[in-house]
């Protein structure tokens, strides 16, 4: 359908003056870093994809939200979708190539897990076509022992491989479908729950979004993981509110979070959790009483027998949370001495980093590496995509401000307790400051900066305090660069 009329409070497409404040931040940012610790400027190409990622991504974000505006909602998803798919199939070909210049293989320069999977499901693969079909021992017996909570990505990358021939490039194609695919559900999801403007433009940010397309050039397990993350929320979102309730299609959702224990341990428990919260807490208005009881139980069943017929999971849970804290701190210490394999120094500073510092930060970290530090190529490359996440964090703790104010939050209780809750996890974690951990709930983070943006002609601090929240992540990224710098005595 064509959208006929417009709530005048509600900010209906991403604005200029948004974008043009978050452009101008960011070139003076790496200008500044750059001038400022002149003897590690960074490398040329750097320069360049950090370039593409932001301002390719705010330029657009503000073009397309205003140009797809008054398209009927057939013609915008599948403009959506292929646009989506072009952009991604595009990096896969060019990374593709790129990889093969700078590594000689079709892996990334720090390729360490790629390789792994890669061996692994070649091995695994093999063996199928010699008619061995114990894929899960066969695996376990060429790996080592894989653990449990990794062996989803694997035994899938060997069924692609067994169906295509070993073909890496075929892989990353698929990636891009899923990919491509999870826009489109990220679409769906925020127009129920927010409106179609808000929809779109949310829709329209992950489809630009540096960082989701930047993981489609690599044989790691993050593209699925976001996939089948956001199709259950999605899925569990329609059945909670309005889908048909039966015994099938609840089994069949809670068979994602199952499947989803063997990618990643804590993802697959912060789902599976937040669906039980959304039973509980819920607004009577959005889920009723007896939906959200009869939900429970069927979900309760079904994740007792997942957990009985696996202890692989329960184990995996019980030393998540044995390890909480006490493994952040060990990972700190760790860092702060070590010597990387790519030639990077140890970071003196790192062992005064821990959750008392990350958590007011889980929002917007990691910030963006803006000068040449050894050994970490690939957060030079995705340092555009990271900056923006800094800038959109803004919108996205304004959209939380304002539903806890509204006392709205009772509305969005599943995707809100998907993303608070994996934060925590994250915060309590060795990986609060790595970006590919913050992956899987990147793109519910979008959907709560696009309510932040929608709300601006609402929310009268939302508009003013946002070029002040620019000028601190201008700050933040000097001095984050500097962090990196001094902490291994390089300036």
């Amino acid at each position: 359908m064509t959208i006929q009329t417009v709530n005048n409070k509600i900010q209906e497409f991403i604005p200029k003056s948004v974008t043009s404040v978050a452009m101008l931040t960011y070139v003076a940012a790496i200008m500044c870093c750059n001038i400022l610790f002149a003897s590690h400027i960074l490398a040329w190409q750097w320069w360049f994809f950090g370039a593409i990622e932001v301002l390719g991504f705010f330029y657009f974000a503000n073009k397309l939200s205003k140009q797809w505006f008054h398209l009927k909602s057939i013609h915008f998803t599948q403009k959506l979708f292929w646009i989506a798919l072009f952009l991604r199939l595009l990096w896969v070909f060019i990374s593709y190539l790129l990889y093969q210049k700078w590594t000689g293989t079709a892996f990334s320069i720090e390729a360490g897990d790629e390789l792994f999977y890669d061996e692994v499901a070649q091995y695994a693969a093999n063996m199928m076509r010699n008619s061995n079909w114990k894929i899960y021992s066969n695996i376990q017996d060429y790996s080592g022992g894989t653990e449990f909570s990794d062996m989803g990505y694997p035994i899938y990358l060997t069924f692609v491989y067994w169906i295509f021939g070993n073909s890496i490039f075929i892989a990353r194609v698929i990636k891009a479908i899923l990919s491509a695919w999870t826009v489109i559900l990220m679409y769906r999801l925020t127009k129920r729950n927010f409106s179609e403007q808000t929809g779109r433009m949310v829709a329209i940010m992950c489809a630009l979004m540096p960082n989701i397309i930047y993981y489609c050039s690599f044989q790691l397990k993050e593209v699925e993981m976001v996939f089948l993350a956001v199709l259950f929320i999605e899925r569990a979102d329609h059945l909670l509110r309005k889908g048909k309730l039966a015994f099938m299609p609840t089994a069949t959702l809670m068979l994602i979070p199952a499947v989803m224990f063997m990618f990643r341990t804590a993802l697959a428990a912060t789902l599976v959790m937040a669906f039980f919260c959304t039973t509980l807490l819920s607004s009577e208005r959005v889920v009723s009483w007896g939906r959200r009881t009869l939900m429970l139980i069927m979900a309760i069943l079904f994740a007792g027998m997942t957990l009985m017929t696996s202890t692989s999971i329960g184990q995996d849970i019980q030393q998540m949370w044995r390890t909480r804290g006490s493994g952040q701190r060990t990972n700190m210490e760790w860092r702060a001495v070590r010597t990387d394999m790519a030639g990077g120094l140890n970071n003196r500073f790192a062992k005064y980093a821990g959750a008392a510092v990350f958590a007011p930060m889980i929002f917007t970290i990691p910030f963006p590496t803006m000068n040449e530090v050894p050994g970490q190529e690939n957060q030079k490359m995705i340092h555009g995509g990271n900056f923006v996440k800094n800038i959109l964090s803004f919108f996205t703790i304004a959209a939380l401000a304002t539903l806890l104010i509204s006392g709205d939050w009772r509305k969005y209780v599943l995707p809100l307790a998907v993303l608070c809750g994996y934060l925590v996890v994250l915060v309590f974690s060795s990986f609060a400051q790595s970006e590919r951990f913050h992956l899987p709930i990147l793109p519910l983070t979008l959907m709560f900066a696009g309510y932040g943006i929608s709300k601006m002609k609402e929310v009268w601090w939302i508009k003013k305090y946002f070029p002040y929240w620019c000028a601190l992540m201008f700050v933040a990224a000097i001095a984050w660069n500097w962090f990196k710098l001094a902490g291994r005595g390089m300036i």
